[in-house]
């Protein structure tokens, strides 16, 4: 991952280019590939959300946050994983910790709006805005993480290390409950000023330390499911689907040469009895996955209305020029097979026409431009129903 002329490591943002180039040219050069650092990707940034409703937001009860605190004399840390309050706040040192909140977007509705310059990426791989603020000499420690990761610097500066060594030891501390390397060896190190922004795929060791004063970051993380959970989330699928009459099966059994061997026919028999993802039916894989993507890492549940709105009452606030907001906890995504549209809504699917099914992933708040029909409204009031749209008035209502 060496910087070459042709892949340099640092670019220059703009307002109308925050990659410092096209989408297309960062997807195939950058993306997954290597780490790059974007002077001036939004020039003249003022964060949307100020330290104090930082940790206003990390006391809330529901809130996702841990405060951590390093002692450097003794490289001890401390990580308290909530439910924050204000005394926790109030025994800090004045340097060497750091607010980290997670889900910030679902909180912040100027905070989700950072999520519309990576408009470019599929709205199912992006996981969340976590927000971190720390005072002088404030982190987390070296480490890796498993999922691309966009370091946006909204306050303060912060000193970023990185290593791109392919060979770089990734072992962990045993001694730390943060997942903290034991070995680190930047190969490049900056300091970000706000509106700076640092791009690092999966894998990339790290280090980001507060610089000189207090310091916030918004940290935009994509959603990367393991191999493991993928698999069995996929196997828990299948096998609500599968029969209990279908069982390993050895009808054509040799007599045993090695008691309790299980030997190269009995493993070829189970991958015969287990139906892997390569060979699952197209439309039932795809299922799944919408499935999966629209239900995985939600932290909260919606609620369904504790008095579900008729049909004429839907109608009526529709006909007034309502919108429909969709709630912060709904993921939603689509696809299109052989029997036409799927709308997946939190692990839900729903038959959907296209264009709504793209308006509604598109739009946080939709208000339809025409006549629906029966299925178009059928649905909209299932959504409703569910919590996951919800109906504002217009302000000429």
């Amino acid at each position: 991952m060496t910087p070459t002329p042709e892949f340099p490591i640092e670019v220059r943002g703009s307002a109308t280019q925050p990659l410092g180039m096209s989408p297309a040219r960062f997807l195939r050069d950058y993306w997954q590939k290597r780490p790059l650092l974007i002077r001036n990707a939004f020039p003249d940034f003022e964060p949307p959300l100020q330290p104090d409703d930082l940790a206003g937001l990390a006391c809330e009860p529901a809130a996702l946050a841990r405060l951590i605190v390093h002692d450097p004399k003794r490289d001890r840390w401390h990580v308290n994983p909530g439910p924050l309050s204000e005394a926790d706040f109030a025994r800090t040192p004045d340097s060497h910790w750091t607010l980290l909140v997670q889900d910030v977007d679902k909180w912040d509705a100027d905070v989700a709006r950072l999520l519309e310059p990576f408009s470019f990426l599929p709205s199912w791989r992006v996981d969340d805005v976590m927000v971190s603020y720390a005072e002088p000499e404030g982190g987390v420690g070296a480490h890796v993480d498993q999922y691309d990761v966009f370091l946006l610097q909204g306050l303060g500066q912060r000193h970023w290390a990185i290593s791109d060594d392919p060979l770089a030891p990734k072992a962990f501390r045993p001694d730390v409950e943060l997942k903290q390397l034991v070995s680190f060896e930047p190969t490049h190190e900056w300091l970000l000023q706000p509106g700076d922004m640092l791009y690092l795929p999966p894998g990339v060791p790290h280090d980001g330390v507060a610089f000189g004063g207090p310091c916030m970051t918004f940290s935009v993380g994509m959603r990367a499911p393991s191999q493991a959970e993928m698999t069995g989330d996929l196997a828990d699928y299948i096998a609500d689907l599968l029969p209990d009459e279908l069982r390993y099966a050895d009808p054509d059994l040799k007599p045993a040469r090695a008691t309790g061997e299980i030997d190269r026919a009995a493993l070829a028999r189970i991958v015969d009895a287990l139906p892997f993802a390569a060979a699952l039916d197209e439309a039932l894989l795809r299922d799944w996955f919408g499935r999966f993507i629209t239900r995985y890492r939600n932290a909260q549940v919606v609620a369904p209305l504790e008095r579900p709105l008729t049909d004429a009452a839907l109608r009526k606030q529709l006909a007034a020029g309502a919108s429909l907001l969709r709630h912060p906890w709904s993921r939603l995504a689509w696809s299109r097979g052989r029997n036409g549209c799927t709308l997946y809504v939190s692990g839900q699917a729903h038959a959907a026409a296209p264009a709504l099914a793209q308006a509604l992933c598109e739009q946080r708040a939709w208000r339809p431009s025409g006549p629906l029909d029966d299925l178009e409204f059928g649905l909209l009031r299932t959504l409703v129903n569910e919590g996951h749209l919800l109906p504002r008035k217009s302000r000429r209502q």
